[in-house]
């Protein structure tokens, strides 16, 4: 097995891992209904909660973040939900709820665009939904949705709960959960977290669990009533995936050494600014553009237009012959665009020495 460098593998999922955390995986297995596992789970509390911006409990699933998507559709939805589809991963929301037996609404915007508050307020006012499905960082476009914006836009109509996948946000870009009042806001391991896959991440509020203990349909594995229960008394649902758990603890350490959630931040926000000064010059100059506009970007993963006359699935494939791994463009996009994932542990001067392998394997 050939050995990389650390910081040149930019997919937008599953993210580089850094080796201190995959390091804590290497910790011996412990019981994990025992005190050994009460410790863990609190000393994940008080971190886990400044990263969701919260005051309620984060629960921790072992499952990939669809798991959770299912979670709160089970466990959120009545009888039909209006879901924002701008992607892939909006869709995906969407076709859950149909497969859970509700009836769905969908409201599409073209790849690259986000639903706007105007638009949702509209849609609510025309569809008796009683929750609405939203991503927040659609990772198959780069778009972000302006979930400040619309949240108030839900909160207008009683009883409609807000569902949030901020798979490719939390950790990476702010995601207030108190103060937007979301209902279930969830989260994977693998992607702003930096952790190997397996884990999913959510919060429920006091509406969500309300609703949910009314509902039939709630299954076994994935019921928020039974999350919340047991990690009421810091106790996993069933057998933990503890080696993630020990990872995740690690990560939480190293969240805070570099001076906790708003540091990450705007790490962040530095390597989306470093792919959009790269287009406004080296990268615009041969062709590359943004698919969402200015202020619509994710932080985490910039969706870029490759240039007329080019296969961003050959540009991919020359960027890893020089060493490095981002992104194709997803679904319909493969071919027109690429994704460059600056998540996780990834910085800035990252990001620009990828931009510049980028540059010349399309001149």
């Amino acid at each position: 097995m050939v050995s990389v460098p650390f910081g040149r593998f930019l997919l937008p999922g599953p993210t580089e891992v850094h080796p201190d955390v995959l390091a804590a995986m290497l910790r011996p297995m412990i019981g994990h209904r025992g005190p050994a596992m009460v410790a863990l789970l609190t000393a994940l509390e008080a971190p886990l909660r400044r990263l969701f911006r919260t005051t309620r409990r984060v629960v921790v699933g072992t499952c990939a973040a669809t798991g959770f998507m299912e979670l709160a559709v089970r466990s959120g939805v009545r009888a039909r939900a209006l879901s924002l589809v701008s992607g892939a991963f909006g869709e995906r929301f969407a076709a859950i709820v149909q497969a859970c037996g509700h009836e769905v609404v969908r409201l599409e915007v073209r790849p690259g665009e986000v639903v706007e508050p105007d638009m949702l307020r509209d849609a609510l006012r025309r569809t008796e939904a009683d929750a609405v499905t939203v991503v927040h960082s659609e990772t198959s476009t780069g778009a972000l949705a302006p979930l400040a914006e619309l949240a108030p836009v839900v909160r207008e109509f009683d009883d409609v709960l807000l569902l949030v996948d901020a798979v490719t946000s939390v950790a990476g870009s702010p995601v207030e959960t108190d103060a937007l009042a979301l209902d279930f806001v969830f989260t994977g391991s693998q992607k702003a977290l930096a952790l190997p896959p397996g884990l999913a991440l959510g919060v429920a509020s006091e509406r969500m669990l309300t609703r949910a203990r009314t509902l039939p349909g709630r299954g076994a594995y994935l019921d928020v009533v039974a999350y919340d229960e047991a990690f009421a008394e810091r106790q996993p649902t069933n057998t933990p995936a503890l080696s993630l758990l020990y990872a995740l603890a690690a990560q939480c350490e190293r969240i805070e050494v570099e001076g906790g959630v708003e540091a990450r931040w705007a790490r962040h926000d530095a390597m989306r600014t470093a792919v959009e000064h790269w287009i406004e010059g080296a990268g615009g100059t041969l062709g590359f553009g943004y698919l969402p506009r200015a202020d619509r970007r994710s932080w985490t993963v910039s969706c870029l237009r490759v240039p007329d006359g080019t296969s961003g699935r050959a540009i991919v494939r020359r960027v890893a012959e020089a060493g490095w791994t981002i992104g194709t463009g997803y679904g319909p996009l493969k071919e027109s665009t690429l994704r460059i994932g600056h998540m996780g542990d990834h910085t800035r001067e990252g990001v620009e020495a990828v931009l510049e392998v980028l540059e010349e394997a399309v001149r």
